[in-house]
């Protein structure tokens, strides 16, 4: 038997909670604003069917650990599909632990999220609207309620039974009541925070009901030939935050804050450090645009690693 633990889904689960992962993403952002985690583009190796796509990172401050995620592009679906995350010591290289499964990517994603709108929203933001109701779309909501105090949550995905379900899964999860709308404009009309966690590559809101005031996030598709957000709020945000510029920079598609659009777009990070970079008056539009900053899987794979020491 290793001398290391293996954790799973199952375990992290049973330890987790959501300010337990924002937190770990508030330590991951002040390395990376203090330039001790380096966080280099995900990169991908030809494997037959598919490929397997690699995020590493070293956070050599504080949380001195280095190590990867790896995940398989195949096509199918089934049990036979998974990720790892496995995490070393930084100063010794020590082996220290490996997480089987898509949990700590996903909770770290949703992490991430919560930041943004904590930094980003306004401060009497009380209404979250998520468009969308599959796994990323909970764990954002989770780590929002836990960044912030809000009053509700609303939520619209085009199928009632999977919004219905997201709705009686999440709204044990949070403070706030979680309720399903059958139309997507008043959710996003009445929106201080929107999070847009969705598959689709076409816009899946009019522009014209987003309030001025609104922060937006997207996580799903956000090409400029492939994308949930409509472009025109791109053009109308105030201020653009990402999680990892390189990242953005690193695609291989036009992305969808291009040319002007990207010149203004800054990391999360450096929002947290000179808070001017974001939010100036109540009523700017935000966007957060989530990539994925390398490391962060590692970082918070560390904090479950040390509960099961």
């Amino acid at each position: 038997m290793p001398d290391f633990p293996i954790l799973t889904d199952g375990d992290v689960y049973s330890e987790f909670d959501y300010e337990q992962v924002v937190d770990a993403m508030r330590d991951a952002f002040a390395e990376r604003a203090a330039g001790t985690l380096e966080a280099p583009p995900r990169w991908r190796v030809d494997a037959g069917g598919g490929e397997l796509v690699f995020t590493a990172g070293s956070a050599t401050g504080p949380a001195n650990l280095t190590g990867f995620r790896v995940y398989e592009t195949h096509p199918g679906t089934g049990d036979e599909h998974t990720e790892l995350v496995a995490v070393f010591d930084a100063t010794t290289g020590a082996f220290a632990g490996l997480f089987v499964g898509f949990a700590i990517g996903g909770l770290r994603t949703g992490g991430i999220g919560g930041v943004a709108i904590d930094r980003l929203a306004r401060e009497d933001s009380e209404t979250l609207g998520v468009l969308g109701s599959g796994f990323q779309a909970r764990a954002q909501v989770g780590a929002a309620c836990a960044a912030r105090d809000l009053e509700e949550v609303l939520v619209y995905s085009p199928t009632a039974e999977s919004r219905e379900s997201f709705v009686e899964t999440t709204d044990g999860e949070v403070e706030p009541p979680v309720r399903a709308l059958a139309d997507p404009e008043p959710v996003v009309r009445d929106a201080d925070a929107l999070v847009c966690a969705t598959n689709s590559e076409e816009p899946v809101f009019d522009p014209d009901w987003l309030e001025p005031g609104t922060h937006v996030t997207t996580i799903g598709p956000r090409f400029r030939d492939a994308h949930e957000l409509p472009l025109e709020v791109v053009d109308r945000a105030d201020a653009i935050a990402t999680d990892s510029l390189p990242q953005v920079d690193a695609y291989d598609r036009p992305y969808v804050a291009s040319g002007d659009d990207r010149e203004r777009m800054v990391e999360l990070a450096d929002v947290l450090e000179n808070p001017e970079l974001g939010r100036q008056r109540a009523d700017d539009i935000t966007l957060f645009c989530s990539v994925g900053l390398a490391g962060t899987e590692v970082v918070l794979g560390k904090t479950f690693l040390e509960r099961f020491a």
